[in-house]
């Protein structure tokens, strides 16, 4: 090793010389590159008045002009004192490198062994990178499946997710039940949700119940240095999922490697995401294996990669509602000694993920522990709640005031929706987007019934509180937009041409309607309001019972 790095330190040594000569050479070969000039040619310069420079030595008189030519005459045939007067003449003893001249060339010297230097080390990382990341044997050969001793049991408050996801794993436990009748399982599905409510955990779950392989992927561990070893790696993880089939593959944050393909162009990421859909085209429907993605950001997905055949399923995980955060805490709470109510803290926590109540229940057991207890209580979660609230961002959590204010904003939505015959699934407390059923043909009525949806929380919130709220601002935007697609997209206002500011007019109109039906339907709203503070979500055929009570 010594022997090694002397023959590295003596080769810098050489190649430091060597260019420290060549620039010696250099610069002296440019110290004699001036031309020898006539007088005549010398008094010609004069008069025009191109002299920059003059220096002096015992033989020669050395011009540097304007055009940074160099010139040399011998100093016998100048009138040196009459030309002293009218330029500065340096004198010099002879043409060779002075202390300043030599500094620089040593400068010069040393830039370019250092740029040599960084460039012969820049390349002995890229050769010690290509080996790590192993280029001629494969960098996947780590991909591996593991059994999942997770079950439903173990993950609360799902119990719709549970529903829709029996059939896979029917399917994976029984395949031949599925394909002697000639049926088809998708062959990926998709689950929706923001961060925390258990994406993972569910699949984690399917894989566990249906007792088969589990290979678990992260959308960012696709992204590689060298194009094309992404997507060599989702080769190889379809080459292992048919091998051990059936089986499941997990890709969470599946956004990161199926973002949609526009102008910003990613190579790499493009040769994943079409190797994917590729792979994903490729497996027959009877070969036993599902792919299950993961993301919390739907709408960025490609389209290729949400079109039928590919993940047709899509399971779609919202934050907990009272029921289901009563579910959690239950089983979170099963092995601990605790004297808690815990209805109460359920209603606590609107807005809480079900990861949310684990941290919220595993920091009040730490406060517990350190104050020397072994039994929780309701003032070890009063202790660390805010705490949790602070370090969680994705965490909503209401006040008192706030929820009323929020309860009475959604019921309004539900009941204006239920009265007008807008479609929708269901309208929570912590939800605060319609999730509505898309029409391929709609009329200027139903756009309009949509445009009072969205705005009926923030109309009815001004008539009753006089105030206008923060909560609104995502429910008027898609309002102005629906107005604007209207009148720009849709042509629907007179002679099909927008006229004015006919969006301004139409806006009003819609407004000033709605605050006469919200006034009609004070009584549905406040008994909406009621339930919402309950319960706090709703469903269309709930909504609808409460108000055909009333009229």
């Amino acid at each position: 090793m010594a022997t090694k790095q002397k023959s590295k330190k003596n080769i810098y040594i050489s190649l430091t010389l060597t260019v420290l000569i060549l620039v010696l050479l250099g610069y002296n070969a440019y110290s004699q590159s001036a031309s020898t000039i006539t007088k005549g040619r010398f008094e010609k310069i004069l008069q025009n008045d191109k002299i920059t420079t003059l220096k002096l030595d015992d033989n020669y008189l050395y011009i540097n002009t304007l055009q940074n030519n160099r010139y040399k005459i011998y100093k016998d045939v100048v009138d040196i004192q009459s030309l002293a007067t009218t330029y500065p003449i340096e004198v010099v003893s002879d043409t060779s490198l002075g202390l300043e001249d030599l500094l620089f060339v040593l400068f010069v010297a040393f830039v370019i062994l250092y740029i040599l230097r960084l460039s012969h080390k820049s390349k002995l990382q890229q050769i010690e990178l290509s080996k790590s990341y192993d280029m001629p044997p494969d960098i996947v050969d780590d991909i591996k499946p593991i059994h999942s001793n997770v079950r439903f049991d173990d993950v609360a408050g799902i119990e719709i997710v549970k529903e829709e996801l029996e059939e896979i794993i029917d399917f994976l436990k029984h395949p031949s039940k599925y394909t002697q009748m000639g049926i088809r399982m998708p062959k990926g599905v998709l689950l929706v949700g923001p961060p925390g409510v258990g994406k993972t955990l569910v699949a984690k779950a399917v894989a566990g119940e249906a007792n088969v392989p589990f290979f678990y992927q992260s959308g960012a561990s696709f992204t590689q240095i060298y194009v094309g070893m992404g997507a060599k790696k989702v080769a190889k993880l379809f080459a292992q999922a048919k091998r051990n089939a059936p089986s499941i593959i997990f890709i969470d944050e599946i956004d990161a490697v199926g973002k949609s393909r526009g102008e910003f162009r990613n190579d790499e990421r493009e040769a994943t995401l079409n190797e994917l859909l590729t792979q994903m085209d490729g497996f027959e429907d009877s070969s036993g294996v599902i792919v299950i993605g993961a993301t919390n950001n739907i709408e960025v997905l490609d389209d290729a990669l949400l079109r039928s055949g590919r993940f047709d399923r899509r399971v779609h995980l919202s934050l907990p509602n009272l029921q289901d955060r009563l579910s959690i805490i239950k089983l979170y709470l099963r092995n601990k000694t605790h004297h808690i109510n815990i209805d109460s803290l359920a209603k606590a926590t609107v807005g809480f993920s079900a990861a949310a109540l684990d941290t919220l229940i595993n920091e009040a057991a730490l406060y517990a522990l350190k104050n020397g207890r072994k039994v929780l209580l309701d003032s070890d979660f009063d202790a660390v709640k805010e705490k949790v609230i602070s370090g969680k961002k994705y965490i909503q959590s209401y006040l008192p005031e706030e929820k009323n204010i929020q309860a009475l904003y959604q019921a309004s939505k539900a009941v204006v929706a239920s009265w007008l015959g807008v479609d929708y699934e269901k309208i929570g407390l912590v939800n605060t987007l319609l999730e509505e059923f898309d029409h391929e043909i709609s009329s200027r009525t139903l756009l309009l019934n949509k445009v009072k949806v969205y705005l009926a929380g923030a109309v009815v919130c001004k008539q009753e509180y006089n105030e206008y709220f923060s909560n609104a601002k995502d429910d008027i935007k898609t309002a102005k937009e629906i107005i604007t697609l209207m009148l720009d997209e849709y042509a629907m206002s007179e002679n099909f041409l927008p006229q004015g500011d006919k969006s301004i007019e139409l806006f009003a109109q819609t407004i000033k309607e709605l605050e006469e039906l919200t006034s009609q339907l004070k009584l549905a709203i406040k008994k909406v309001t009621s339930h919402l503070l309950e319960y706090e979500s709703i469903t269309p055929k709930e909504c609808k019972g409460i108000i055909d009570e009333i009229f």
